[in-house]
């Protein structure tokens, strides 16, 4: 099966003359990039043994061992870890188990090797020796990764499936629908993903040919919902992931669109029942429709009649007439609402998809994987590989835009060459990947090359940077693939779709011509693009091109760990600070490596970054850091904590590069708790305007389920007696006496005047407070009334002040920005300076330490007292009693911290730390392998610890 690809006809005569004539072909020359004639790359490196032992956080078992490993001594031990356990094949404990980066990488790589010389992919033995050990120095010193497939199955026993992403069909009778459940069933088994779309089955609305009313997509989405739900734990590497897709003018599109939606109100009034709803919760299978991401496909028709508030057609699927016309804005708003409560649907544009396919004689782009980067035709399948990007910035802080074209040519040559041997999931995908030969290289790292180079992600340089090396990428994978179809010809759909193949190349070099560049480093990515996109149209219109699609962004959860990335895909930098597991056991917290390159990037000197670094480590942050400008916070922006990059700064970059991908890029755009319906809209509005082809968003907090605390299960398992006598504690109110003093402070923010009553117990103690912004019986003004209200009951039932100061402070919303108080001189939100102002007005020294609150003059203090550099001491305010409050309460955090039931120690990976820093939990789910925080990759999340994912990357 493996030998009978295809290349042979492409090899024949025919397809020969057609190129030029000759009846020969020239394999593949290949040139040295990384390695030295005569040396083996593993010749180069020092090797260690480590023993790797992974437990489980939640209960302490070992869930996995395997001792004296061999790795490269610069290997993190994370990534050691990883690769052990999730890609080294054979029985653990047996003879066949691989023990050595050595034997994987040539399993893999000689495998390649092997089907290019059957194939005629290279010139001689020699260049392929040369091509051998390219690839190994690349995967040896992390340059770049295949996808999680490759590494499971290529050059062992088992199939040699290779690709991640797979794209299903569905047609309206029942065989189709049965057959549908039984292909996702199978890739499921194998660990994989997979996405459709159902708009070809007949709406509820229509009837069938027997008389009856059809039952529509979303009640066989159910029967898809329930197999994957019980297959999802089947796969030896992850959990099953879907994608399901509805065509906007599909008559059941309202009904999918609030599938998920309603399905979170029930979950909310089972929790409130009793009922485990927690993820990973006893009750929580009752749910349905969990276990896939739903996407709305929407058309340019259909946004123009948003924008324009006009109605919009919904059409049978049988006849093609309108059954029904909506208000289009309404629908919207809908979509946006759904999306606000439970994340779901995302949206796909449809017009934009299909302007950019290089294959449209074939069939439409209908669907996409599960996480939304490899869109194509149906019944296909794409491989993916990702390249490290920070091994291409040189010392001076500049990108290598010559090294990073001639690893980018070496990694397309080996993932083509996979399709020659790979083997697929069903036979429609097989034909459909054999004939297009679908490729998907990106990259991961983004977030740090950007950070290190001194970027801000939310900035014009920052994008400009990222657009060219992305465009770069994709120029030199199709001028390789045109090279590669002048070795062993054109896929075989590229005859029928050579014009529309050779017009989205010039959209691609077009697009590139408009990137305005900002620095000579994105400049010179830029130009060597240019050249690139050249060569390669100019190859092509004359050899055709060997592959339909070359390059997508893929999420890089797991082969991100692999290659030791600090971010993974399109993405910002999560944190400053992670979690580094250390060889002789445990972990400690560093500041990410990306830090230090981006001061020094900057201009600082060592002994400034030495000091920045240090306050990071300790903080989290880089506000208030010690010499560092204000204008710079920008650079060290991250996509949670004290300064998070604001959504429409994750859209923006998205829009940057989407120009230069083949596919998409999977993302998720993560928006504040606080956020409105109506800023999901813009979202989803701006999406479409900046020519993204998927996009989807995640509110925080806007999901029920959350993974169980070690005390809510100890209270959930702890036995009761029948007879126990159960007293029920209950707080009291204290009421405020009639007569009470109180105080009232005007203040300003963002341009926006209030003032703020606070009244106090005669014992002292803030009982209540009022609150006024906006004229009197305007609904700002009725909303701050009652939340003045249930503050006020809330203190006067004992709930401590600094409580809410922990809850409220840096909450971000409109108005915000400077105040009038020269205590808090900047607030993210009203809320955020009130509560501010409250912990200062009431709240001892010791407490306001550890939020991190202070008095102009207490911050001028502790300055002169840790730096000694101010001039006359601040008026009245003690100096040494000052610094033995500072002592005490730094005594009475470290005391707080030691008796926490989750102190800093006990966090196991990036997303707890950071949790524990913020003060909150963070959405992310527990690892079903080893229980530990999982963290944010592309749409869908990784574990640090074991190296899993939830999605098909």
């Amino acid at each position: 099966m493996t030998e009978t690809v295809g290349v042979g006809a492409e090899a024949s005569p025919k397809s020969s003359k057609k190129r030029g004539g000759s009846n020969s072909r020239k394999g593949l020359r290949i040139k040295r990039v990384y390695t030295t004639e005569g040396v083996h790359p593993y010749d180069e490196v020092r090797w260690e043994r480590r023993d790797v032992v992974m437990t489980n956080w939640r209960d302490g078992t070992v869930n996995f061992e395997q001792r004296g490993v061999e790795f490269p001594e610069f290997w993190s031990v994370n990534a050691t870890n990883i690769v052990t356990s999730k890609y080294f094949r054979g029985a653990v404990g047996s003879p066949e188990r691989e023990n050595s980066l050595k034997q994987l990488i040539d399993r893999v790589v000689k495998t390649y090797v092997k089907a290019g010389l059957e194939h005629g992919y290279f010139a001689g033995a020699a260049d392929a020796e040369i091509f051998e050990h390219e690839l190994t120095w690349m995967l040896l010193h992390q340059v770049f990764s295949f996808n999680s497939p490759v590494w499971f199955n290529v050059g062992t026993s088992s199939k040699q499936q290779v690709s991640a992403c797979f794209i299903l069909s569905v047609d309206d009778n029942m065989d189709s629908i049965l057959n549908w459940y039984r292909e996702e069933g199978l890739i499921f088994k194998g660990g994989s993903g997979a996405g459709l779309n159902l708009s070809r089955i007949r709406s509820s609305r229509e009837l069938l040919s027997s008389g009856g009313t059809a039952s529509g997509p979303v009640s066989f989405m159910r029967g898809a919902d329930a197999s994957a739900g019980t297959i999802k734990s089947g796969g030896a590497t992850r959990r099953a992931a879907k994608m399901v897709v509805l065509d906007v003018d599909h008559p059941d599109v309202e009904e999918f669109i609030e599938t998920k939606a309603k399905e979170e109100h029930k979950i909310r009034v089972l929790r409130d029942a009793g009922f485990d709803m927690d993820l990973g919760g006893s009750d929580i299978s009752s749910v349905q429709y969990q276990n896939a991401n739903n996407s709305v496909r929407v058309s340019d028709d259909f946004m123009q009649a948003v924008e324009t508030g006009g109605k919009f057609g919904l059409r049978s699927r049988t006849t093609g007439e309108v059954l029904e016309s909506v208000d289009a804005k309404g629908l919207f708003r809908k979509m946006a609402q759904a999306a606000w409560e439970c994340a779901d649907p995302g949206l796909q544009y449809d017009d934009t998809i299909n302007d950019w396919h290089t294959c449209p004689e074939s069939g439409r782009i209908t669907a996409s994987n599960p996480c939304s980067e490899y869109m194509h035709l149906d019944n296909s399948s794409c491989n993916l590989a990702s390249l490290n990007l920070l091994k291409f910035l040189r010392e001076d802080g500049t990108f290598d835009a010559e090294l990073f074209a001639k690893a980018v040519e070496l990694v397309i040559t080996a993932m083509d060459i996979s399709i020659c041997f790979a083997d697929f999931p069903t036979e429609p995908i097989a034909e459909t990947t054999r004939k297009f030969r679908q490729l998907g290289i990106g990259y991961a790292n983004l977030g740090a090359l950007l950070m290190a180079t001194g970027h801000a992600y939310d900035s014009e340089g920052g994008r400009a940077l990222a657009a060219s090396i992305t465009s770069l990428m994709t120029a030199v994978s199709y001028r390789r693939s045109a090279e590669l179809a002048g070795v062993v010809g054109p896929y075989e759909g590229y005859a029928r779709n050579a014009e529309p193949h050779q017009r989205v190349m010039r959209k691609h070099a077009a697009a590139n011509e408009l990137v305005r560049t900002y620095h000579r480093n994105d400049a010179a990515v830029r130009s060597l693009a240019t050249r690139e996109w050249e060569r390669g149209i100019d190859i092509g219109t004359t050899n055709g091109w060997r592959n339909a699609q070359a390059s997508v962004l893929a999420p890089t959860g797991t082969i991100g760990f692999m290659m030791d990335c600090d971010t993974t895909g399109i993405e910002p930098d999560f944190s400053l600070v992670k979690f580094k597991k250390l060889v002789g056991g445990g972990s400690m917290q560093i500041v990410n490596n990306a830090v230090p390159r981006a001061l020094r990037s900057l201009g600082y000197q060592e002994e400034q970054v030495e000091a920045i670094v240090d306050y990071i480590a300790e903080h989290g942050h880089v506000v208030d850091a010690p010499g560092l400008r204000p204008e710079h916070y920008e650079v060290f922006d991250c996509a949670v904590g004290e300064r998070s990059i604001a959504p429409m700064g994750h859209v923006r970059m998205m829009a940057a590069v989407q120009p230069f991908l083949s596919g998409a890029i999977s993302k998720t755009v993560n928006m504040p708790e606080a956020a409105t319906v109506e800023e999901v809209e813009e979202i989803y509005f701006q999406g479409w305007k900046l020519g993204l082809k998927a996009l989807a968003i995640y509110r925080d907090n806007c999901k029920v389920g959350q993974p169980l605390s070690t005390a809510k299960k100890e209270k959930a398992e702890a036995p009761q007696k029948a007879e126990e006598k159960v007293v029920e504690y209950r707080p009291v109110r204290k009421r405020l006496p009639k007569k009470r003093p109180s105080q009232t402070v005007s203040f300003t923010v963002g341009g926006a005047e209030g003032y703020l009553t606070a009244g106090s117990y005669p014992d002292d103690g803030l009982g209540e407070i009022f609150v006024k912004l906006g004229k009197q019986g305007s609904t700002l003004a009725g909303v701050m009334d009652a939340f003045s209200m249930s503050i006020s009951v809330g203190l006067q039932y004992g709930i401590p002040l600094e409580f809410y100061v922990q809850k409220f402070q840096n909450l971000r919303f409109e108005p915000a920005g400077m105040t009038d108080d020269p205590d808090v001189r900047m607030a993210t939100s009203v809320l955020d300076y009130l509560f501010r102002r409250l912990a200062l007005d009431y709240l001892p020294y010791e407490k306001r330490a550890q939020l991190g609150i202070f008095t102009a003059d207490e911050r001028s203090a502790q300055v002169e007292a840790e730096y000694g550099g101010g001039n006359a001491e601040p008026e009245n305010v003690d100096l040494d009693e000052l610094r033995s409050s500072v002592d005490a309460g730094e005594r009475a955090a470290a005391a707080d911290s030691a008796t926490s039931e989750q102190p800093a120690r006990e966090a196991q990976t990036t997303t707890e730390l950071v949790e524990l820093q913020l003060g909150k939990a963070a959405d992310a789910p527990l690892c079903m392998t080893c229980g530990t925080k999982m963290r944010p990759a592309g749409s869908c999340y990784a574990c640090e610890g074991c190296g899993a994912t939830s999605g098909c990357s």
